[in-house]
């Protein structure tokens, strides 16, 4: 197996303070997932050696409206200067930024011509960021029929396309599976096409969004799809527990390296 396994420390242990949940994240020996870092003691966090795999690269902002791009860009600085205090390697975005409650802040219920033009142009500043910087932005695929509507560039059709056309190893896809499967399906002939441009795989099962085995996703699959096409990134578990966190974790493990 050449790919590595990661936990998300926002969705598993919550009943720990974060720093304690990463340190059992790493414990385990899954490298760990933040989202917001600025509500966070970054020091801390860094003082504990576990290895990062991804945080949120962005505060406030979009890819399409000049202001929400001064935002992205001016917050993607920020972010990057915070990666480097834990050594996260990738940085990830949204078609535009999302409320607490996961929802648009700026919903589009549909994307013009122009606007892919500009998010194109968005990403290709951000790449450069990224690349100077020795890191990497991912652009993450959500769905819009269960946790975010209105989101634009939602699909994994559209976060690919802009990945692609982009064309900037500063910039990948966050190829999240359990919004794909809601929006899409198809997850291993998706996988095989996107392989190229994925920077990180995100999994949860459907419905729940709960870990393998909870739900109509067959993990084994794509973990077998995964090894056949030499995969060496990140797969990450961005999921609740269904019941125990420790279960949830080695559910996720067996699903991935049996």
């Amino acid at each position: 197996m050449a790919y590595r396994l990661a936990a998300s420390a926002e969705m598993l242990y919550r009943h720990l303070p974060v720093v304690d949940r990463v340190r059992r994240i790493d414990e385990l020996g899954f490298e760990v997932e933040i989202w917001d870092w600025s509500s966070k003691d970054l020091p801390a966090l860094a003082a504990t050696d576990a290895r990062f795999s991804s945080m949120t690269g962005y505060l406030r902002g979009d890819l399409t409206t000049l202001d929400g791009i001064a935002a992205l860009l001016s917050t993607a600085e920020e972010s990057l200067r915070a990666a480097e205090v834990i050594d996260s390697p990738r940085l990830n975005l949204h078609g535009t930024g999302l409320d607490p409650d996961g929802l648009p802040v700026r919903p589009r219920g549909v994307v013009e011509g122009d606007d892919w033009l500009r998010a194109r142009d968005t990403l290709a500043r951000l790449a450069d960021l990224g690349r100077r910087a020795g890191r990497v932005f991912t652009l993450e695929n959500l769905n819009t029929a269960v946790d975010h509507p209105g989101t634009p560039f939602a699909r994994a059709a559209d976060t690919l396309a802009l990945v692609r056309a982009v064309d900037d190893p500063g910039l990948r896809l966050n190829l999240d599976l359990y919004h794909a499967q809601i929006g899409e399906g198809n997850l291993v002939e998706l996988v095989r096409d996107a392989l190229p441009w994925v920077g990180e795989i995100q999994v949860a099962d459907v419905p729940g969004r709960c870990e393998p085995g909870t739900g109509e996703i067959r993990f084994e699959a794509i973990a077998a799809e995964l090894r056949v096409l030499g995969y060496d990134g990140v797969v990450g578990l961005e999921a609740w527990a269904s019941g125990d966190d420790d279960a949830a974790l080695a559910a996720f493990r067996a699903a991935f390296t049996g």
